[in-house]
């Protein structure tokens, strides 16, 4: 039993594995409509395609059937490509039929995508035309590789993922009974992700159907998704967050999901296809609201705007709710029907989070790791927060090791999301998990409610001479939000044996930037940015001062999910 099993909002439909999964949201929403997108975003006058519960079904079931027909039951499979409807119904063709998925990240370099396909030991690699020549070339130094499947039409003589369904559906209407027969074992590796890497050496993650599906079941009594609903598919599916959050909760919800047509659509997409669950990461929606403010300003609305959010937030108090009606312009650039939007992976600015909230878009705030399922806590449509990261899902214990004079230390969870450990790996293995418990390498406190607060990475913590502990990111966070700053990196320099500094590698927006100030020398941006640097300074100990800036207006090194990779910063730096 978890901790928080008094604060579930709603009460959830258990799932036991992904077979369960399918069966009831293709039977209970036969209907509804699971998915929708365009056959070719780029024409100008796109053609729609939607695909019914019952129309995915058959298709999992009859792609599932030739998979196991080719040999594979037991078996590994990558899975690698933008997010598609083929990339949907094959990684439920492969776990619903017994076999592994491996799930691996598109935007990764050709030698790492080849070195971690050899190190899966997969035999079968289902991926989008433009991976064939690596996946190709992969199986010609691999014998283990028996099959290569592409999502779509190629001229490399591939099967093609929609021929292996058509190939399915005949021997279904043959009497092939080898699926129905199969049994799913919920405890056993289901699914193996590789950690994606702000750390030297990706790990290999090994999760259960047992592990994903609980955390579903979890939280769905926290925050609901309805049948009625759209979310829009667009951060990497091959991650935890957005694989478990849109994709999974979204079809255990009977929702429709929405493919969006790349990262400059995405006010485009929420408004065409009336999305009104959105999951994202803090910087796409700072991004957006950022935009928001500027127009209004640009309009010369702000002071009625501020105006209109007092009343509206008077109004609230008194329990009627106007916001969609007196926001109604501003909610039409998200197509009028966003009501909740899930982000997790980074902390999000305190004045954005209550900025959505007066629009009448309610943020609702994750954390997790790929190791736990993803998602170990999360505020619900009850409680919120702003600042922390929610509380912890209802059959999860989660309690605060090695404490300092603070209450803070390292997080720790225990609960049934966890994973099973990292594959031939023991040694990292017993270094993160210990009876049970996961150590999950984040440093934070959990308050007097139960609300858990992320203060940094453990690795991250920069340890002064005097002994005082500094998380660069409670630092970044302030950086942050100075307008025209995009982002940063706080860092520490031995300035000499008795002391450390404390630095700063400020990326800034030029464009933003020359609308703040006007045109100005990059020494004088420097000069104002530090002005800034030293009212930011005055708010903090002098202990956590920054003593020295440098200004660039290159963005700062990333993973595919948008976290900065640190320790290839500060190689450059330190």
């Amino acid at each position: 039993m978890g901790d928080n099993e008094n604060r579930k909002v709603y009460e959830s439909r258990p799932v036991k594995d992904y077979r369960d999964l399918v069966d009831y949201s293709c039977t209970h929403y036969a209907e509804n409509i699971a998915y929708k997108y365009k056959k070719d975003y780029t024409a100008k006058e796109p053609e729609y395609i939607e695909k019914t519960y019952k129309q995915t079904g058959e298709d999992i079931k009859a792609l599932s059937t030739t998979l196991l027909k080719l040999g594979l039951e037991g078996k590994k499979i990558v899975l690698v490509g933008n997010n598609s409807y083929e990339w949907c119904i094959s990684y439920l063709a492969i776990t619903c039929g017994n076999m592994v998925v491996v799930p691996i990240d598109k935007a990764l370099p050709d030698n790492e995508m080849q070195r971690l396909i050899i190190r899966s030991g997969a035999e079968a690699i289902i991926c989008d035309k433009k991976y064939l020549d690596i996946a190709l070339e992969t199986q010609k130094s691999e014998e283990k590789i028996k099959e290569i499947i592409c999502t779509e039409k190629n001229d490399k003589k591939s099967k093609t993922v929609q021929e292996l369904v058509k190939e399915g559906k005949k021997l279904l209407e043959n009497g092939d009974t080898k699926y129905e027969k199969i049994k799913i074992d919920p405890n056993k590796m289901s699914i193996m992700l590789f950690t994606s890497g702000t750390t030297n050496e990706p790990k290999a993650v090994m999760l259960t159907q047992k592990n994903i599906c609980s955390d579903l079941t979890d939280i769905a009594t926290f925050v609901k998704i309805y049948d009625t609903d759209t979310l829009l598919s667009f951060l990497p599916i091959h991650h935890t967050f957005e694989c478990t959050i849109t994709f999974l909760y979204g079809f255990y919800s009977g929702a429709t999901v929405a493919f969006c047509d790349g990262l400059k659509y995405i006010q485009k997409n929420l408004a065409e296809y009336k999305v009104s669950v959105f999951v994202a990461v803090p910087l796409v929606l700072e991004t957006m609201y950022k935009k928001i403010l500027k127009a209004i300003e640009e309009k010369g609305k702000t002071k009625l705007i501020n105006k209109m959010t007092k009343i509206s937030n008077a109004l609230l108090k008194c329990k009627i709710d106007l916001r969609k009606v007196i926001f109604k312009q501003i909610l039409d650039n998200f197509g009028g029907n966003l009501r909740v939007v899930l982000y997790g992976a980074a902390p999000m600015n305190k004045d954005t989070i209550i900025g959505y909230n007066n629009l009448g878009i309610s943020l609702v705030q994750g954390y997790g790791l790929t190791e736990t399922s993803p998602v170990i806590s999360a505020e619900t449509d009850k409680e919120k927060r702003p600042g922390s990261v929610g509380l912890a899902l209802p059959s999860l214990q989660v309690k605060i090791e090695d404490k300092d004079e603070n209450g803070e230390g390292e997080i720790t969870v225990k609960g049934p999301n966890v994973m099973l450990g990292y594959y031939k790996n023991e040694e990292e293995t017993k270094k993160v998990l210990k009876n049970g418990w996961f150590r999950t390498g984040d440093y934070g406190y959990i308050d007097k409610d139960g609300f858990i607060f992320i203060t940094g990475r453990k690795k991250d913590i920069i340890v002064l001479k005097n002994g005082k502990n500094v998380y660069p990111q409670e630092i970044e966070f302030l950086i942050n939000k100075i307008p025209y700053v995009a982002e940063s990196i706080v860092y520490s320099r031995d300035k000499s044996t008795t002391d450390t500094m404390l630095c700063a590698k400020i990326v800034y927006d030029k464009e933003h930037i020359k609308e703040y100030l006007g045109e100005k020398t990059e020494q004088e941006y420097k000069q104002i940015i530090w002005e800034e640097i030293k009212k930011i300074n005055q708010t903090l100990p002098i202990f956590k001062h920054i003593k020295s800036i440098t200004i660039t207006t290159q963005g700062l090194k990333k993973t595919t999910t948008q976290k900065v990779k640190r320790y290839e910063e500060l190689k450059e730096l330190v």
